[in-house]
């Protein structure tokens, strides 16, 4: 199965995006090559672009407390466990703690690194960071592997109170949806959205072995799927056939 997410505001969006940089950092990083190490880099520093472009600090502290006083209200109420209320409450808790108490945007402490900076200035200039350009950056990539993975967790060491937030927010935001099967005539589905509620995210799930591709569009009223494949030279054409899929709508 393969699964596609739509977002239907842009906080979530750069929270979505965010959250594929952390997930693509925690794998270079773990790798042994110079070349994994020095994409990580790269990645640290994407972070640092999109947590730098919204205050997606604040965002993610108020959505936390939105969902912890959502939580509490339902202390009391029969066939509510209040140990698994605990738990998720705990967690909240945790992350909302440890972001609140982050000084300035993710990543800010970093910038205050003069060698990181120079990289950093230089990593998107097509070969900007060859040996003759940054002569301290090779030296560190001949470095062994575990030394560089301890540079790197270090400097990641800033940016893991704001990982820790999204992974529980998007979490809680994600099993707030139930899946549902569905069915596309001739490859299109639509829905109208309920009136008053406010949806965050949209899932799509698909068997792999189908081979179509969905497009996706939605906003507060309505939301569009359109079942895809691509030809022989990548263009996506539509399936023009029923299409069966799970679709979740997450609040």
């Amino acid at each position: 199965m393969v699964l596609y997410e739509y977002p239907f505001n842009e906080s979530i969006r750069t929270m979505l995006r965010l959250e594929h940089l952390f997930d693509r950092l925690g794998q270079l990083v773990a790798r042994e090559t110079a070349v994994d190490h020095h994409f990580a880099l790269a990645t640290l520093f994407e972070i640092m672009d999109v947590a730098s472009r919204a205050d997606i600090k604040s965002d993610v502290l108020k959505d936390l407390e939105r969902h912890r006083t959502q939580l509490n209200s339902y202390r009391g109420h029969p066939g509510i466990s209040e140990a698994a209320l605990d738990e998720i409450v705990a967690r909240i808790d945790h992350a909302f703690d440890g972001l609140n108490q982050l000084q300035g945007k993710a990543g800010q402490a970093l910038a205050s690194n003069d060698w990181l900076m120079s990289i950093r200035s230089r990593i998107n200039i097509p070969g900007g960071t060859c040996e003759f350009d940054l002569p301290a950056y090779y030296a560190w990539q001949q470095y062994p592997p575990e030394r560089r993975r301890a540079d790197l967790r270090g400097w990641m060491t800033t940016l893991l109170p704001l990982a820790e937030a999204l992974q529980v927010l998007l979490g809680l935001l994600r099993e707030s949806g139930t899946p549902q099967r569905m069915v596309a005539p001739a490859g299109h589905y639509q829905q109208s959205l309920q009136q008053g509620k406010v949806y965050q995210l949209m899932r799509v799930r698909l068997d792999d072995s189908d081979g179509v591709v969905p497009e996706i569009s939605g906003h507060r009223l309505l939301v569009s799927v359109r079942f895809m494949r691509p030809d022989a030279d990548g263009r996506l054409r539509a399936t023009g056939i029923d299409t069966n899929f799970e679709l979740a709508l997450c609040a």
